[in-house]
């Protein structure tokens, strides 16, 4: 890279605080054309603060940004678009209702000579550009028939609709399947031979050495490492993350775990019957699977394989329809209709989704973390407020969670902690199933090595976990067994201790016969 040529964006002593916190302190960063820089931290180290600033998001309290060598003022997104940076963001910012053709184009739509909206073209326009970023919906759609992992996709699309150069992906593929992974990081690449910089932000280190050229670690704020993204080892960034040496091994929680003792749960042949079905969604239509005590088994399947909506339906929150096929926990048949009744039989559910299924953003970390046992800690139908503190306070000091206090808003608080949030919650209950559906999604590595371990002593005590993720090396690291899903229904299952991301991947796209289960699996 010619060193007279200045970056396409340099960020320059760079501050930010909010209240009494500082979020970014004194941060210099820069980004070349044709490059992609991945921005690593622990959540709550700054990464979404600093490329807020970037995309105009925040107005710093001190140093200067550089587009191109020009000294810029962003006052806003609008701003930061038509200088050419657009952000996608972790937690999606799309308008249920509308469709993905209009949801691309909000704001900014295409007219007709007459001047009112030009669909035509929108549509069109927006089916060429998921056909570029390898999607196949329909763009007339609405955006609340698709599932997360879709959704994630359609922001992509958008962004990838500004022509921007400046490109900030923040967890990009936290929702996506493998093959769309695969994917999108072909797209990465196009751009960055069309001369595009690229931040990448995320947690998963696999994605860090293949895509990006240079990474910048923050901790506390703070730019603390810089490394050769091709080089680094994940070891070298976790410990320049959390300031010591981590050890991220899966097996913490398998490891753990007791041996499957006595069976929990049994599903035989479960499906779903609707009137009408909603778009979108795959409800089971024929799943047999086992949980034992203190076994955590996985689940496994592309998006759209039906993984969440099995979750939902043992919780009580899938759709509503006639059910085939028998659910046994603890050798009893049971139905859950409601959450409440689950809760009630001893389970509980960790949704994929923290920010709409999972929390009460504008909620206190307090009444998010106890909701599910007010009716236990609750006296004559009142809850003392010591018994509401003490179950909170040991909750968030058992899993770590940052906070400046149990009373702030939980939507204030880094997505790993919302997400331990959740986790807590559920474990307060003291269950004996949990339901864990992409319970890592968007949380550092740090956070992930505490999630594991709160899993494998749970499993140890004798908790049965059924635990859904995207993700091939953590579904074999952390479970026992593995049970892949195709179109709502269980296709194989493998032993976690005879198989490698490869074959699960391809058990995944319906490579194999199921003759190839391993002995004595769920057909």
């Amino acid at each position: 890279m010619d060193g007279d040529v200045a970056p396409l964006a340099g960020l320059t002593g760079i501050s930010k605080s909010f209240g009494g916190a500082q979020a970014v302190r004194e941060v210099d960063f820069t980004l070349r054309a044709g490059e992609v820089h991945a921005l690593l931290g622990e959540n709550g180290a700054g990464k979404s603060t600093l490329m807020k600033v970037l995309s105009g998001e925040l107005t710093p309290d001190s140093g200067e940004i550089r587009i191109e060598g020009a000294p810029v003022r962003l006052s806003g997104p609008g701003d930061a678009q038509r200088a050419g940076i657009a952000m996608i963001h972790q937690e999606l910012d799309l308008v249920p209702a509308l469709s993905v053709a209009e949801n691309v184009f909000l704001g900014r739509e295409p007219r007709t000579r007459l001047g009112t909206v030009d669909r035509r073209r929108m549509v069109r326009d927006t089916a060429r550009l998921l056909e570029r970023a390898g999607v196949g919906f329909d763009p007339r759609r609405p955006v609340e028939q698709l599932r997360t992992g879709e959704q994630q996709l359609v922001v992509i699309v958008k962004a990838l609709s500004l022509d921007a150069r400046i490109l900030i992906m923040d967890e990009p593929t936290s929702a996506l399947s493998a093959p769309e992974v695969e994917r999108l990081l072909e797209v990465i690449g196009e751009l960055r031979r069309a001369g595009a910089g690229i931040v990448y932000i995320s947690h998963r280190m696999e994605e860090i050495g293949r895509v990006a050229d240079r990474a910048t670690v923050l901790r506390n704020g703070r730019v603390v490492a810089e490394f050769d993204a091709r080089s680094m080892t994940a070891a070298q960034a976790s410990e320049a993350m959390v300031g010591r040496p981590v050890h991220l091994m899966f097996r913490t929680a398998g490891e753990t775990a007791a041996a499957a003792g006595e069976e929990l749960l049994r599903v035989e042949g479960l499906a779903v019957r609707t009137r009408r079905p909603r778009p979108g969604r795959r409800d089971p239509a024929g799943v047999s699977l086992r949980v034992g005590k203190g076994e955590i088994v996985g689940l496994a399947g592309l998006l759209g394989a039906g993984r969440t909506e099995l979750l939902e339906t043992l919780y009580g929150a899938g759709t509503k329809g006639t059910w085939q096929g028998k659910v046994l926990l603890d050798g009893k048949e049971i139905r859950p209709r409601s959450p409440r009744r689950a809760l009630w039989l001893g389970m509980a559910f960790v949704p994929e989704d923290r920010r709409i299924s999972g929390l009460a953003l504008e909620h206190s970390v307090l009444a998010n973390t106890v909701l599910s046992i007010v009716d236990r800690i609750a006296r004559l139908g009142w809850v003392p407020r010591r018994r509401e503190q003490q179950a909170a306070r040991a909750s968030v000091d058992r899993l770590g969670v940052k906070l400046a206090s149990l009373r702030g808003p939980a939507g204030a608080l880094s997505g790993g902690n919302q997400q331990k949030v959740v986790l807590g919650r559920g474990l307060l209950t003291e269950p004996r199933l949990l339901l864990l559906d992409e319970p890592t999604r968007g949380v550092d590595v740090g956070a992930k090595a505490e999630i594991y371990r709160l899993l494998g002593e749970a499993a140890a005590q004798g908790v049965g976990v059924l635990l859904a993720s995207s993700e091939p090396a953590e579904l074999i690291g952390v479970c026992h067994r593995v049970v892949v899903l195709q179109g709502g229904r269980t296709v194989r299952e493998l032993d976690t201790a005879a198989i490698s991301e490869a074959d699960l991947l391809a058990a995944a796209m319906g490579q194999g016969a199921l003759e190839d289960l391993v002995a004595g699996g769920t057909r």
